[in-house]
C-alpha cells in the first residue's frame, strides 16, 4: 500500500504542483485538505475540489473553520487594532496557524505518514506551517515539494504543462490566498520594491461610484450591527460589510515588513471589511476609554500582532494578553459613522452612551466646566515643578563650564 501525505490544498499553482509531484515523483497516496477560513464561497469549494481530483488526489476534505478563526484570532486583532507596519491587518498571516492546526489535526485522524504543504523558501508561510506540524504532529513527517526543489512559478507551470494539466496560466501567474480577514496578493511585481500591482491583480474591482454612509453598530468591541441589520454571528457582519464597501474596492494596499526569516518581503492585499472595522473600532475606542487604557493596548496589541505573524500563537503569554483585550472591551458600545468613497473611506464619527467626551466636563478649546481658571493654574505649577528644577540646575552648571 501506498504511504498517506496530508496535503495543505488551496487550488493555486504550488499546491497543484504538489499534488503531481507528491503522486508521480514520490510515489504517495495524496489526501488533499482545505482549511477554509470563510473566504470561499460554496461553488468555489466545489472548484477546489474538482481541481483537487483531476489532479489526482485520492482523497478531498474541506476543513470549515470559519468560527474558530473568527472566535480565536479575529476578534482579538479587532480589539487589538492589529495593523502590521500600520497598514496590514494581517490577513493571511492570521489564517496559517488556525490553517496549520486543522490540517494537523486531520492528517493524525487518518494516520498519515507525512505532511505537506507548498511554501516556498523565501516567506513567512513555511516557518508557520512547520512551526504548528512539529509542536502537534511531531511523529509526521513534513514534505516540502516547492522549498525542496527551489521552483520558480514559471518552473512549477512547466512542469504541470508537461503533464497536461489544462489551467488558466495567466491568472495563476499571481499567488491570491483569499480569506474572511482579506485577501493578499503576489505576483513579479511585490519582488520588486516599485512596481505596483496592476488592476487585474486583485479579485474585485471598482463598480460603484459616488458616496453612502454606513452605520456599524458594536457591542462589547464586536461589530454586531450594519445599517442597523442585527447579526447573531459577528462572521456575518463581516460579510456584509465586505458585500458593501468591495464595490468602491477599498481596502487595497501594499504591505512592505520584516519576514520571520529575516528578509524584507512585499505583498499586495484587499481588505475592505478588515481595514473599516479596524478604523470604525479605534475611534471608537478613543471616546470610551481612558487614555491609559488606550496606551496599554496599543503596546500589547503591537507585541500580539508580531506574535502571531511570526507563528507564536501557542505561546501561553498570547493567551494572558487576549484577557487583557477582552477586559478593555467592556464599555465599546456603541455605533460608528463611515462614508464610503472610490477607493478610499472616512470615519466619520460615534455614538455611545459611554463616551467620555462630555460637554458636562467641558468642550475641548471652548469651556470648562467641571473646573476653575485657578485650579488650572495651580496644576500647572505642580505640574512643572521637575521642569522648573531641571531647567534651573541645567543653567547653574552651565555657567560654571563657561
Amino acid at each position: 500500500m501506498k504511504e498517506k501525505v496530508v496535503l495543505a490544498f488551496s487550488g493555486g499553482l504550488d499546491t497543484s504542483f504538489c499534488v503531481k509531484y507528491l503522486t508521480e515523483e514520490k510515489g504517495l497516496d495524496v489526501y488533499s485538505a482545505i482549511a477554509n477560513t470563510g473566504g470561499f464561497t460554496k461553488e468555489e469549494l466545489d472548484q477546489v475540489s474538482d481541481r483537487a481530483y483531476s489532479l489526482g488526489v485520492s482523497s478531498h476534505i474541506t476543513l470549515d473553520i470559519e468560527n474558530e478563526y473568527y472566535n480565536d484570532y479575529i476578534r482579538f486583532m479587532v480589539f487589538g487594532n492589529i495593523l502590521k507596519n500600520g497598514t496590514y491587518p494581517l490577513s493571511v498571516s492570521s489564517e496559517r496557524t488556525v490553517q496549520a492546526l486543522a490540517i494537523a489535526k486531520y492528517a493524525k485522524s487518518i494516520g498519515a505518514k507525512y505532511i505537506a504543504h507548498g511554501s516556498t523558501g523565501a516567506g513567512n508561510d513555511q516557518v508557520r506551517f512547520d512551526l504548528i506540524f512539529s509542536i502537534m504532529v511531531p511523529e509526521i513527517e513534513i514534505i516540502t515539494p516547492i522549498r525542496d526543489l527551489s521552483l520558480s512559478r514559471d518552473a512549477e507551470i512547466a512542469y504541470l504543462k508537461e503533464r497536461g494539466v489544462e489551467a488558466d496560466w495567466t491568472k495563476m501567474a499571481y499567488s491570491i490566498n483569499k480569506g474572511l480577514w482579506g485577501t493578499s496578493v503576489g505576483g513579479k511585481e511585490t519582488l520588486t520594491s516599485n512596481l505596483s500591482l496592476p488592476e487585474n491583480a486583485y479579485p474585485t474591482h471598482l463598480s460603484k461610484e459616488g458616496e453612502e454612509i454606513i452605520t456599524l453598530g458594536f457591542v462589547n468591541g464586536e461589530v454586531i450591527e450594519v445599517n442597523g441589520q442585527h447579526f447573531v454571528n459577528p462572521v456575518d457582519a463581516i460579510r456584509e460589510v465586505d458585500k458593501i464597501s468591495s464595490a468602491y474596492a477599498i481596502g487595497r494596499d501594499m504591505h512592505v515588513g520584516d519576514t520571520i526569516i529575516g528578509i524584507k518581503g512585499r505583498v499586495g492585499f484587499e481588505a475592505p471589511a478588515p481595514m473599516i472595522i479596524i478604523k470604525a473600532h479605534h475611534t471608537l475606542e478613543k471616546h470610551v476609554l481612558t487614555k491609559w487604557q488606550q496606551y496599554w493596548k496599543e503596546q500589547l496589541s503591537n507585541w500580539y500582532g508580531m506574535l502571531l505573524h511570526e507563528g507564536q500563537y501557542l505561546d501561553p503569554v498570547m493567551r494572558n494578553i487576549e484577557k487583557f483585550l477582552i477586559d478593555t472591551q467592556e464599555n465599546v458600545k456603541g455605533k460608528v459613522f463611515v462614508k464610503l468613497m472610490p477607493y478610499r473611506f472616512n470615519v466619520e464619527g460615534i455614538e455611545s452612551d459611554y463616551d467620555l467626551m462630555n460637554a458636562g466636563s467641558g468642550l475641548y478649546g471652548e469651556m470648562s466646566g467641571g473646573w476653575s481658571g485657578d485650579d488650572v493654574k495651580g496644576f500647572t505649577t505642580i505640574l512643572g515643578n521637575q521642569l522648573k528644577i531641571h531647567q534651573s540646575v541645567k543653567e547653574k552648571n552651565s555657567h560654571k563650564s563657561t
